[in-house]
């Protein structure tokens, strides 16, 4: 009798729900082995969840939605992630550094430091239109200090030294005089309202929003700049 209770009970292990999961899982997300595979699977799961997120809002996205996304039981995911709070936070940094990176390359580009400052405007647009859930995720909330080892703070650290390393640049150029840091600050305050006005719908390209951008940053480096010959 109890040889065959413990046949019963390993037959309900075998063909359960969650282990239907557990094989896909296998399949899909490999088991973790190195601090390095750990990260690629957090990585994994938050690109499953900024898609998700993109199609359904905050409200759609759960750790169960996420779990059914990539094939795997939600204690599996609860492995990675704590709550759904730890998992937005990993999600804003991934955008964070995919945005980050984005900037890096423009900034790396040819030309002088003015050329390269327009590419990373148009990089920065770019992006927040390419990918316009995650760009409002990532500031939808100010962040509340933190540590250095907590990725949302790097990343969110990383992207804010990208919003004056192009100003520093063109500094060094002369072209621009003044503290990099807060024009950083001034010219990401005007792309940010132009990008916030487009993807709300009231302000389209047809309706000039690229036009309107490039001429509030040339207004503002005319003032920044200190040469009236250029305000002529």
């Amino acid at each position: 009798m109890a040889k065959f209770v413990v046949y019963i009970v390993y037959v309900r292990c075998t063909l359960s729900p969650s282990s239907v999961f557990e094989s896909r899982w296998s399949r899909a997300l490999p088991r973790p082995h190195s601090a390095a595979e750990i990260t690629e699977v957090r990585d994994q799961l938050c690109e499953a969840a900024l898609r998700r997120f993109a199609e359904h809002g905050a409200d759609g996205l759960t750790m169960r939605t996420l779990a059914s996304d990539v094939g795997c039981s939600p204690m599996k995911a609860y492995r990675y992630f704590r709550d759904k709070d730890a998992l937005m936070a990993a999600m804003r940094a991934l955008a964070f550094n995919r945005f980050s990176e984005a900037l890096e390359i423009a900034a790396a580009g040819p030309g002088d430091a003015r050329e390269r400052s327009t590419a990373v405007g148009d990089a920065y647009v770019a992006f927040a239109l390419a990918n316009r859930e995650a760009y409002r995720l990532m500031f939808d909330t100010a962040p509340e200090g933190g540590e250095a080892a907590d990725p949302d703070f790097r990343a969110r650290a990383r992207s804010s030294r990208n919003m004056s390393a192009y100003v520093e640049a063109m500094i060094a150029e002369g072209v621009l005089k003044g503290d990099p840091e807060r024009i950083g600050r001034m010219f990401w305050a005007a792309i940010h309202g132009v990008v916030l006005l487009e993807l709300s719908g009231l302000l389209t390209r047809d309706g000039g929003a690229d036009a309107l951008r490039r001429e509030m940053m040339r207004t503002l480096f005319i003032g920044l700049n200190n040469d009236p010959r250029l305000a002529r």
